[in-house]
């Protein structure tokens, strides 16, 4: 009991990866992450998607690939747990259970492999994991999880990719099930009357435009002489999990400030339009959390009851010295109880997008971090050659940490 309550925490075990990626020392961190997310353990899956995303940040994508595909596999196994591990996390904490991950943070292990394959210019497997999102949200759909629960991004995103495949129905379609979920999303509005005109569904066409009559949209008939370039910047780091200082054996998320706020990429030298907001990784996670508590307090009540009634079993069995080993193993099992904080702490805070529609050509193409106040803060990709080419769609992904 006294090594139990002694073990590091999950956060404590990340921790510094974290603050090595944050100083530019991307290498550092996934040495220290390599051996946890390789170890079985009832904790490999947290460590596996942290490890992936780093390696999607050292640009290792083939690897950060093998490992988001580990962690899928891991996250869609029966949830079986064996009755020793149970009967631990009653009597003694949590973090005795295998992590099987939120539902949100399931259906980004596919957007994440997804954005992966967008960067490598391979539609075809992306394509391959819309239709793995595509099952996940139907199938969270008919459980009726939470709107933030369900990953409008997922829907988002798979609309983006439908749509740079040319497939304007499969677009459509998915748009309208993003702004089902999340019709707050600025650029949907856009997205509904343009995929709806391409798709050639005229009634909805019309009906997206009487909707938003205060949106000023034109069919852009030079689409097949121009390309697009887009960008999805991942910002900064989702919240953490730290004790909750009224209850600390149940965890709350800490929000983590970033410096960099917005991004946009620059072409040529030239600056573009802000980036703008598609998903709340940070909401999604806060609400998750929340949405969890009642069912958390009622398992730490039934395993103070449990910890009651095993000790008095002890304290029985042990009459000779006068109960004292019952009191002794209660007083153990309540130093030993404490919050459970795992998480995919590697998700971003928020995911953003930036389009622009080019003409035909090579372009230098980099991404630029600004503050709140539209300041540059410094962090900014490495200018790059894209070559435009008229009916395609070219994305970028970047990523903030600081």
């Amino acid at each position: 009991m006294i090594m139990l309550s002694s073990c590091a925490s999950y956060q404590s075990q990340v921790s510094g990866a974290r603050d090595s990626i944050s100083k530019g020392q991307i290498e550092k961190a996934l040495e220290e992450l390599k051996p946890r997310a390789d170890k079985k353990s009832d904790d490999q899956l947290i460590f596996a998607l942290d490890y992936a995303t780093a390696l999607q940040l050292a640009g290792r994508i083939q690897e950060s690939n093998k490992y988001f595909l580990i962690s899928d596999k891991l996250a869609e196994q029966m949830d079986y747990h064996s009755v020793t591990n149970v009967a631990g996390s009653m009597l003694l904490n949590e973090e005795m259970v295998q992590y099987k991950g939120d539902t949100f943070e399931k259906v980004f292990i596919n957007a994440f492999l997804a954005m992966n394959f967008l960067s490598q210019n391979n539609y075809d497997s992306a394509m391959v994991e819309v239709r793995r999102m595509n099952e996940k949200f139907n199938k969270y759909r008919l459980d009726e999880k939470k709107a933030f629960e369900v990953n409008p991004f997922s829907r988002y995103l798979a609309a983006l990719i439908y749509e740079a495949d040319r497939k304007w129905d499969d677009a459509y379609i998915a748009y309208q099930e993003t702004y089902k979920i999340d019709p707050t999303i600025p650029n949907l509005k856009v997205d509904l009357m343009r995929s709806s005109h391409f798709a050639r569904r005229s009634d909805d066409y019309l009906m997206w435009k009487k909707k938003f009559s205060d949106v000023d949209f034109k069919p852009d008939t030079n689409r097949k002489q121009k390309g697009e370039v887009v960008l999805l910047y991942l910002s900064g780091w989702g919240p953490r999990k730290k004790p909750d200082p009224q209850a600390p054996l149940f965890p709350i998320l800490e929000p983590v400030y970033s410096q960099t706020q917005q991004a946009s990429l620059i072409v040529n030298g030239k600056n573009t339009s802000h980036s703008i907001l598609v998903y709340d990784t940070q909401k999604a996670a806060i609400a998750t959390l929340a949405a969890d508590r009642p069912a958390l307090v009622a398992r730490r009540i039934a395993a103070r009851v449990a910890r009651e009634v095993a000790a008095r079993e002890l304290a029985r069995k042990d009459k000779n010295n006068g109960g004292i080993l019952g009191a002794v193993a209660f007083i153990g099992m309540q130093v030993s109880e404490r919050a459970d904080l795992r998480q995919w702490s590697f998700l971003p805070a928020s995911i953003q997008i930036s389009r622009i529609s080019l003409d035909a050509g090579s372009y230098d193409i980099a991404v630029q971090g600004y503050d709140f106040g539209g300041t540059p803060t410094g962090e900014r990709s490495l200018s790059r050659s894209v070559k435009v080419v008229p009916g395609q769609t070219q994305f970028i992904i970047w990523r903030s940490v600081k």
